[in-house]
């Protein structure tokens, strides 16, 4: 895509930013939901009291030393109106890191200015639990931004600046550890898959791994098998995100636990089918790019088919991988306290009327979720290796699994790494897309506005 119009759709995402940051500040004069505690200890921030700490925040400070920061750049006051501009700014600025991530992907030049960002990018920052958060004085949007940085950072093979990067990501949230070692793992990924050994040099190892959409059980285990001979070649690179990994297991037993504090509303727990929602929210949000690919919706629609049902070895697969999930949906779904009893939110209503509209509800999407994974995978796979598509999954486990809520904040990061991983959606596609981002984002933000009910308060995210 060209950068002329990312410049204009940039400047319009801008605009929109300003207008709904003065809304937000005009009608939600006081700090609302989590702001209640994250906004008193940014203060105390403010006024140098760097030892004062709220027992109810679960994560490190980084918003708040970002907010600290701005303060000292922009002489900024601490009121809720200037601190929400911390995450404001994280996404305004968001769209031109995604841009690299997605020319990354693409494996196209970037554009010549780091100024003008893609329009894809534009839309991708747009993404509803982004935009929505990119408002209040919450962590979401910040950690996205560097996990994101530190993406880019490790495509670029500048390690060191990668692991700095990420280090910092984990103080706004825990895991976001994960995605560091994730950033590592795909950034060697495409190395191994790019390399060439110097003319007249001995052979290099090689990793086993087919294009994804070509690709069998059997390769699976063949990638496995051949990974020990490249593993000499990937040490070199991984020295400082080791260093990153050793510091946060220093904080993990100096802490005596991932969570930083209200440990026993945060235990973690085997929460199996938060994947299968995962697949399920990544589907229904991102359906504009997942149908763009070449033929279109009946297109993907006949090849999921064919992956699900097209033999009768693909139909005894989908059947035991039906039963499996069967059963841990059985033994795995956890009705989180907080997600009963809060109405302000998309999965209170989403869980009452679909999830406990009757015993065997949960059951029956299941068909519905192997056959989103499939969509995605093969969406995904046109340009990428089987490890490559099977390398986000992989990671996702750790940081989906072990959380009892059903929360989309929690999928932002692995939506925004999946679809940074659609290669070759057309423009029509990515302004659909917007569209259809623009639209969820005007509905939640108008309702979290002008529709508070008394005695309730505001629906949101």
């Amino acid at each position: 895509m060209s950068s002329e119009p990312g410049a204009t759709y940039y400047a319009a995402f801008v605009a929109l930013c300003v207008v709904t940051l003065k809304a937000v500040n005009e009608e939600v004069t006081e700090p609302y939901m989590d702001e209640p505690f994250h906004v008193p200890q940014a203060q105390a921030y403010c006024r140098g009291d760097y030892w004062a700490w709220d027992p109810k925040i679960t994560t490190p400070p980084g918003l708040y030393v970002l907010s600290l920061l701005l303060k000292s750049v922009f002489m900024f006051k601490c009121n809720i109106s200037m601190l929400r501009l911390t995450p404001a700014l994280s996404l305004a600025v968001l769209p031109f890191v995604l841009t690299r991530l997605l020319c990354y992907h693409q494996r196209v030049r970037p554009p010549s200015t780091m100024l003008v960002p893609t329009t894809e990018a534009v839309v991708l920052a747009s993404f509803p639990i982004a935009w929505f958060f990119g408002f209040l004085y919450y962590t979401e949007t910040p950690s996205l931004f560097f996990v994101i940085a530190t993406m880019v950072a490790a495509s670029q093979e500048r390690h060191w600046l990668a692991a700095v990067l990420g280090a910092v990501s984990c103080t706004f949230r825990q895991n976001n550890v994960v995605w560091v070692l994730y950033a590592y793992a795909s950034s060697q990924l495409m190395h191994l898959r790019f390399r060439r050994a110097p003319q007249g040099a001995r052979p290099l190892a090689k990793l086993h791994d087919p294009p994804a959409l070509n690709a069998s059980p059997a390769d699976l285990i063949h990638s496995l098998t051949s990974f020990p001979r490249v593993i000499p070649d990937l040490l070199g690179a991984f020295v400082p995100y080791a260093l990153v990994l050793a510091g946060f297991g220093a904080f993990v037993v100096w802490n005596d636990g991932i969570v930083l504090g209200d440990k026993s509303n945060h235990v973690p727990a085997l929460h199996v089918p938060q994947l299968y929602y995962f697949a399920g929210f990544a589907t229904m949000l991102g359906w504009p790019a997942l149908i763009s690919g070449k033929g279109g919706p009946k297109a993907l629609v006949r090849d999921v088919w064919e992956r699900m049902f097209g033999s009768a070895r693909n139909s005894m697969v989908t059947v035991v991988a039906a039963v499996f999930m069967a059963v841990t949906v059985y033994k795995f779904t956890i009705h989180h306290p907080f997600l009963l009893a809060d109405n302000r939110h998309y999965t209170f209503y989403v869980w009452r009327r679909v999830f406990m509209l009757h015993p065997i509800a949960p059951y029956l999407l299941i068909p519905g979720y192997i056959a989103c994974a499939w969509a995605w995978f093969i969406r995904i796979g046109q340009d990428q290796t089987l490890l490559q598509n099977l390398l986000l999954p992989v990671f996702a486990l750790p940081t989906l699994i072990p959380t009892p809520l059903l929360e989309p904040r929690y999928f932002l990061i692995p939506y925004i790494l999946l679809r940074a991983q659609v290669v070759d959606v057309p423009l029509y596609a990515a302004l659909g897309e917007g569209l259809w981002y623009g639209g969820i984002n005007a509905a939640t933000m108008y309702v979290f506005l002008h529709k508070e009910r008394a005695g309730v308060g505001r629906f949101m995210w």
